[in-house]
C-alpha cells in the first residue's frame, strides 16, 4: 500500500505538474495575445495622431484662407471708403466753388447797393412826421 499511495502520489504529482504546464502555456499564450494587443492599441494610436496632425494642418489651412479672406475684404472696403472719400471731397469742392461764386455776387451787389444813392420818391404813408 505504501507503493500504491506512492503511486498515488506521484500520479497527483504528476497531474498537477500537467497542468502546471497547461496553465503555463495558457498564460504565456495570454501574455502573447497582450502584446498583440498593444502593438495594435500602439499602432491605433499612431493612427490617431497622425489622422490628429492631418486635421490639425486642415484647420490650420482653413484659419489661414479665412485671413486672407478677412485681409482681402478689409482691402475691398478701404478702397471703397477711398472711393467715397473722393466723391465727397469732389462734390464739397462743388459746392464750395459755387458757394464763393454767390458769395462774389452777394459781395458785389452789396458793393453796388452801398454805392448808389438812395433816390426814393418819399411815400406820405411811409413818412413819420412829428408831432410838434
Amino acid at each position: 500500500m505504501v507503493n500504491t499511495r506512492s503511486q498515488m502520489k506521484m500520479a497527483d504529482n504528476a497531474d498537477l505538474l500537467a497542468l502546471l504546464a497547461e496553465m503555463k502555456k495558457s498564460m504565456e499564450k495570454g501574455q502573447e495575445e497582450m502584446k498583440k494587443g498593444q502593438e495594435e492599441m500602439k499602432k491605433g494610436q499612431e493612427e490617431m495622431k497622425n489622422e490628429i496632425q492631418g486635421v490639425k494642418g486642415k484647420i490650420e489651412e482653413v484659419r489661414n484662407e479665412v485671413q486672407r479672406k478677412i485681409e482681402e475684404i478689409e482691402g475691398e472696403v478701404q478702397r471703397k471708403i477711398e472711393e467715397v472719400e473722393d466723391k465727397v471731397q469732389v462734390k464739397m469742392e462743388g459746392v464750395e466753388e459755387k458757394v464763393q461764386v454767390r458769395i462774389g455776387d452777394l459781395e458785389k451787389r452789396l458793393n453796388e447797393l452801398e454805392d448808389r444813392p438812395i433816390n426814393f420818391p418819399a411815400n406820405p404813408d411811409l413818412t413819420y412826421s412829428r408831432p410838434t
